[in-house]
């Protein structure tokens, strides 16, 4: 979500959050489901993102990061993802912000999925193989991101550190997401990380794959008369790990 636009918004009101389209995420009721939405997203999205790493063609950004610290390391990128994860975490703690079991679940499950799933796709070379690769992994991933949102048990790290950014500097969600994503890419780019067509591809596409899926998992709106009816002022949402 990565990424990601920031066109969806959010609003705690009862337990619940708001997205476009008359969606009501419900944060309360539910648990069982909510649980196996928010590890099967988690899973899911570590296993896209790897199909993006092996077609090869760019991956989303922070991964661009990941990849290039993983070649200067030695270490694999998912290994990779759990550091980075853990240290933006950290990051937290100055802006104040809260994780939830989504948030911690974020740093591990998506950089074992990774691996994992690297450990299971080969290395293709065929463009005709690579180029379908890249677009099942972009769906999935926005898949995923349906799912894990709809889950409501908090956000991921890196997009905890942009709405904390956006709280505590008073500039728009979208203005810190682009300012951190592309020094994340720039960054990634020059360590070694792979950046291409499926960067620009993610970036244009994930934002409507996500919320088309959130409509899919989310819960619908309360009818009219309810006490669960959004009447906070929206603060920007994120539609990413």
């Amino acid at each position: 979500m990565d990424g990601m636009s920031s066109r969806a918004t959010e609003c705690h009101v009862s337990g619940h959050r708001h997205h476009p389209g008359g969606y009501l995420v419900s944060s309360q009721g539910h648990p069982g489901r909510r649980l196996i939405q928010l590890y099967a997203g988690l899973v899911l999205y570590g296993a896209s993102s790897a199909l993006l790493v092996r077609a090869g063609l760019g991956t989303e950004p922070w991964n661009v990061l990941h990849q290039g610290l993983a070649r200067r390391t030695g270490l694999t990128i998912g290994t990779v993802s759990i550091l980075v994860g853990a240290a933006v975490l950290l990051l937290w703690i100055p802006l104040r912000q809260r994780p939830g079991l989504g948030t911690v679940s974020n740093v591990f499950v998506l950089g074992l999925a990774m691996d994992g799933t690297l450990a299971l796709v080969p290395d293709v070379r065929s463009l005709a193989v690579r180029v379908p690769l890249l677009a099942a992994g972009i769906v999935l991933n926005g898949a995923a991101t349906g799912l894990y949102i709809a889950a409501s048990f908090g956000p991921g790290p890196r997009d905890g550190l942009m709405t904390g950014l956006h709280r505590r500097t008073g500039r728009s969600i979208r203005l810190t997401r682009t300012v951190v994503e592309v020094a994340v890419v720039v960054t990634g780019f020059l360590l070694g990380g792979t950046v291409g067509i499926g960067t620009v591809l993610y970036a244009v596409s994930i934002g409507p794959l996500a919320q088309r899926f959130l409509r899919v998992f989310a819960v619908p709106a309360a009818p009219a008369g309810s006490t669960a009816v959004a009447g906070a002022t929206p603060a920007g949402a994120i539609l990413r790990p």
